[in-house]
């Protein structure tokens, strides 16, 4: 990737002050909810009936997963969050259920009867995945559940200071949703970030943030994406009809495309990776939270920056608290600031 020029860094009075503004706004996320297990255990012989290992489960752990995900990010940072999607009438809901409670999020989940509750189930043996397990209908809601989903969003979004719709294909995000959801954040004047799967990838025309990864956008596209040439990043952003374009490139940092005409690389600041899991899901919580804040859309995405190099150093799927942002803000200045006076840069 040909460089270009590094966002300026949130000097510390703008950050601190960000910070604060960011734990008293109103955010909601609309979108696939998922619940993800894991079955944690040992193995030592092979099952006399298949050739497969016979796990011994020692724990079984709960978390989060999809756009409760990002809804828990949300709540880390301090905000109040309202989480939007649909649910099945099943022990997994409730257990989602349980968890936003502990989380202190507010639910606003639609319950859909014979629908499941999506949810990963991971079979883990000494550390390594021998199998995951998946219970999900995939296929749009539609008719009275669909109605309902679209109402239980315009009721969070009566006050709220921005709106995220986080589309995992599972069937939640329907254009009627997508509508409906973009056209009362307009209303308001409150930015709209997206986190997109391909089903609906260019129905979201006048989003604030539209923040694929790079196999997603090429996949939309048709086409391999030269990240070195800027006049292509900025025609995919024009052709999905999008503010700002933040494409996400895993240890390789992100690409922020904006509306002018300015194409930035922002460097990972990842120091360590133990697991990249959820990441994105920080990247999105943060940038939304940051913009309802005031930030601009260069502070929001350095701050996402600051956050998803944190989360990928801990283990399983994590969230971030501002005071780590801001420790590591310090950390990283204090170096330049020692560079400086020693004269290397």
């Amino acid at each position: 990737m040909r460089p270009t020029p590094s966002p300026p860094p949130i000097a510390r009075d703008r950050l601190i002050q960000l910070l604060d503004r960011m734990k008293s706004r109103r955010i909601v996320v609309i979108g696939d909810v998922m619940l993800d297990r894991y079955l944690l255990g040992d193995t030592n012989r092979v099952s006399p009936e298949a050739p497969v290992p016979v796990i011994t489960v020692r724990e079984t752990r709960s978390a989060l997963g999809g756009a409760a995900n990002v809804a828990a990010n949300v709540s880390a940072i301090g905000a109040s969050c309202r989480l939007v999607g649909a649910v099945g009438d099943d022990s997994h809901a409730r257990e989602i259920r349980a968890e936003l409670a502990a989380a202190g999020l507010d639910d606003h989940l639609v319950e859909i009867s014979g629908r499941p509750t999506t949810t990963k189930t991971r079979v883990l043996a000494r550390s390594q995945q021998v199998v995951r397990i998946d219970e999900e209908t995939e296929s749009p809601l539609e008719g009275q559940d669909q109605e309902w989903l679209i109402s239980a969003a315009l009721t969070a979004l009566a006050d709220a200071d921005a709106l995220v719709l986080e589309d995992y294909n599972k069937g939640a995000l329907t254009e009627a949703l997508i509508t409906a959801a973009m056209a009362a954040a307009r209303r308001r004047g409150i930015p709209v970030v997206v986190d997109p799967k391909f089903r609906n990838f260019f129905a979201y025309r006048g989003a604030t943030v539209f923040k694929p990864n790079r196999r997603e956008l090429e996949a939309a596209l048709g086409a391999t994406l030269d990240l070195s040439g800027e006049n292509a990043l900025q025609e995919a952003r024009a052709r999905l009809e999008v503010d700002n374009l933040l494409l996400t490139l895993g240890s390789d940092g992100m690409v922020l495309v904006t509306n002018d005409q300015a194409v930035t690389h922002i460097a990972s600041l990842a120091r360590e990776v133990f697991d990249v899991s959820g990441a994105g899901d920080t990247v999105t919580a943060w940038v939304a939270t940051a913009l309802a804040a005031g930030a601009t859309i260069r502070e929001a995405a350095n701050l996402a920056n600051y956050a998803a190099g944190l989360e990928v150093a801990k283990a399983g799927v994590a969230t971030v608290s501002p005071g780590e942002v801001l420790a590591v803000h310090e950390e990283k200045h204090d170096a330049i600031g020692r560079l400086r006076r020693g004269g290397v840069i």
